[in-house]
């Protein structure tokens, strides 16, 4: 007998559509964070159980807009935010942190997203790619703030993580500007073939964000740190979630998550299942929260 599966379906039946809109009943504000003000949006119950969802390099919060809707109304009160240096937050960064600092480094990131957990109480934590490393480093740094942690497309590697990377790997060692640039050229030039709708938000996105920011991001994602021991530790429920032709093979993937006690989930997409799979994500996530709420 073939079981049908739902997510799935609904996921292969998205349409293309404006990036920009939330779902009705979203509130927007600026949450000040060490390095500044970070766009914000958060929809749900207030008193819900809490669902933060961070985003990567050269990404924002509309990210997960299609998520939004379904976490809210499974009960949660989910939130996502632009990072420092990032679209809707574009003028927060290490010149304004006291005292000012010249680049953006792992300590800033981790801060804002320590900043706003702080600001609600646990939650289920989502990393999307770079910020995968980020919420890493907060959950060893503040295990208290977590409930739930999903690493999404997140590097399952420690030092220069793009030498895993498929097909780019060997021509990886690169300064962080060229290494930037080639970053960028692919998604401007829509390399993944995304909808319509999809790459116009992105090129906009790019627009905004600040070159010396996806730079410097870059050039921390060149010194992951090894934190796998700690992070094996941590005594929350952990998911790693990645498509089939995610940057990393899938064998990396395996591994890292049998070092650091992670269920895996796979989906039928790239790098982005939360813009391709979100109600396969959702889905899996909610699994996960039933497991910390157990």
């Amino acid at each position: 007998m073939t079981t049908i599966d739902d997510a799935l379906q609904r996921d292969q039946a998205l349409p293309d559509f404006d990036w920009h809109v939330f779902p009705d009943g979203t509130e927007r504000d600026v949450f000040p964070a060490p390095s500044g003000g970070l766009a914000r949006v958060r929809l749900g119950d207030p008193d819900a159980p809490r669902v933060v969802l961070v985003p990567g390099v050269a990404g924002s919060k509309e990210d997960f807009v299609l998520m939004f809707p379904l976490f809210a109304a499974a009960g949660y009160r989910v939130e996502s935010y632009d990072i420092a240096g990032h679209y809707g937050s574009v003028d927060a960064g290490p010149h304004r942190l006291v005292p000012p600092r010249e680049h953006y480094d792992y300590p800033l990131f981790v801060d804002d997203l320590i900043a706003i957990l702080e600001d609600g109480g646990p939650a289920h934590v989502l990393g999307y790619s770079f910020a995968g490393v980020v919420t890493e480093l907060a959950l060893v740094a503040r295990p208290d703030l977590f409930r739930s942690l999903t690493l999404m497309s997140a590097p399952p590697a420690t030092g220069q993580v793009f030498r895993g990377v498929k097909h780019i790997g060997p021509i990886s060692d690169m300064s962080p500007h060229r290494a930037a640039g080639l970053i960028l050229w692919g998604i401007r030039y829509n390399l993944n073939r995304t909808p319509p709708g999809r790459i116009a938000f992105v090129r906009e996105r790019l627009g905004v964000t600040g070159r010396p920011c996806i730079d410097d991001v870059v050039g921390l994602m060149m010194t992951t740190p090894d934190m796998t021991d700690e992070v094996a530790a941590a005594g929350i429920p952990k998911l790693i979630a990645v498509g089939e032709q995610d940057l990393w093979p899938q064998a990396q993937h395996d591994q890292y998550a049998a070092r650091i006690g992670a269920r895996v989930a796979t989906y039928p997409t790239g790098h982005a299942p939360c813009e391709t799979a979100p109600h396969q994500l959702a889905r899996d996530m909610l699994a996960l929260f039933a497991d910390a709420n157990g």
